[in-house]
């Protein structure tokens, strides 16, 4: 009866030594700034977590006065009932295999999930710990101020969201992952790289003359829109929408291209960044920028390019293979 009463002492405070042990590696592996997201989301158990881990350094206090507690009355016991050497090994390995490694390892792998489940013990050792746990806690916070949770690099960003790629428990699908790795890399690559160099892009001058020859011209290369350049290609004077030429008597009156309603067009360096293009396209309300380099006209973009380049798949819409097809050294980049 004797020995059947000690092994139930040290297996329950064997137990509660490995619950503290548990608890104190989980509860500070869950970052407050994750649990505020997933809260956010209605994660049930990030809620009850989440008013825990504000006052992380009381909770903290009374997890480890309780391990500390639950250890050395295993070792008074087992001295009390066993000699003094034998029990000191005994109860440094229970406490090293059961009380520490053992729970460590199995709570580190779902270190929310279990946090949550033991809430009310948690609970219950502030609770019971408070005259000790409380004056801690306050002198803790006096010492160690809160820090903002830790921001991560446009890297590592990517390197997270990259982990998704072929994860079967993902939400994301390989289309969004794609997408949200090339809307990261946007303020590293700049617009001279994804540009249609001016050799290839369909322009006009303002005194071209829109007849019937030039309107079969314009056709053939499948845009809606042409941009407006002088010879030297220094100055872009605007860009015109072909839909515009729908009801102008090209037979009788054939105008010239300046005498056309142009729409302004503001160029960029070549060397502006992918993000400072969305965001020009985008208070400009145009689809196509004249870019330049050295005060000279060197290309153009259009947002279906970056938007190509977001997605990281070509795009290509009726005319293109018509476009291929008539492409003769003055062909453009597709213009939406």
């Amino acid at each position: 009866m004797e020995h059947l009463l000690l092994i139930l002492e040290i297996t329950a405070l064997i137990g509660i030594s490995a619950i503290c042990s548990g608890l104190n590696v989980a509860f500070m592996a869950v970052e407050p700034a994750t649990l505020r997201r997933k809260a956010k989301l209605g994660d049930k158990h990030a809620r009850v977590v989440l008013p825990l881990r504000r006052h992380s350094h009381l909770t903290l206090s009374a997890i480890l006065l309780t391990n500390v507690g639950a250890v050395s009355a295993t070792s008074l016991v087992l001295e009390h009932h066993l000699y003094g050497l034998f029990a000191g090994i005994l109860s440094t390995l229970l406490v090293v295999i059961f009380g520490e490694i053992v729970p460590q390892a199995i709570f580190s792998r779902k270190a929310l999930a279990f946090v949550a489940r033991f809430a009310p013990v948690l609970k219950t050792m502030i609770f019971i710990t408070y005259p000790i746990s409380k004056p801690l806690q306050l002198l803790l916070d006096k010492m160690f101020t809160k820090q903002r949770a830790p921001l991560q690099t446009r890297d590592e960003l990517g390197i997270m969201i990259a982990e998704h790629t072929d994860a079967k428990d993902s939400e994301l699908d390989d289309d969004e992952v794609e997408i949200i790795k090339g809307a990261l890399l946007l303020s590293e690559k700049r617009v001279g790289s994804i540009m249609t160099p001016i050799e290839h892009v369909y322009w006009l001058t303002p005194d071209i003359i829109i007849d019937g020859e030039k309107i079969d011209e314009i056709k053939a290369t499948g845009h809606s829109r042409i941009p407006i350049f002088n010879g030297a290609k220094t100055i872009c004077f605007g860009i015109l929408l072909v839909k515009q030429l729908v009801d102008i008597d090209f037979d009788e009156h054939p105008p010239r291209v300046d005498d056309l309603h142009l729409y302004p067009a503001q160029t960029v360096g070549s060397g502006t960044a992918l993000d400072t293009m969305f965001r020009k396209f985008l208070s400009t309300h145009t689809q196509l920028i004249p870019i330049e380099r050295d005060d000279k006209i060197v290309g153009v973009v259009t947002i279906e390019d970056l938007i190509e380049e977001i997605v990281g798949h070509e795009i290509e819409d009726e005319t293109d293979g018509i476009r291929m097809l008539n492409s003769s050294g003055t062909s453009s980049s597709s213009v939406a």
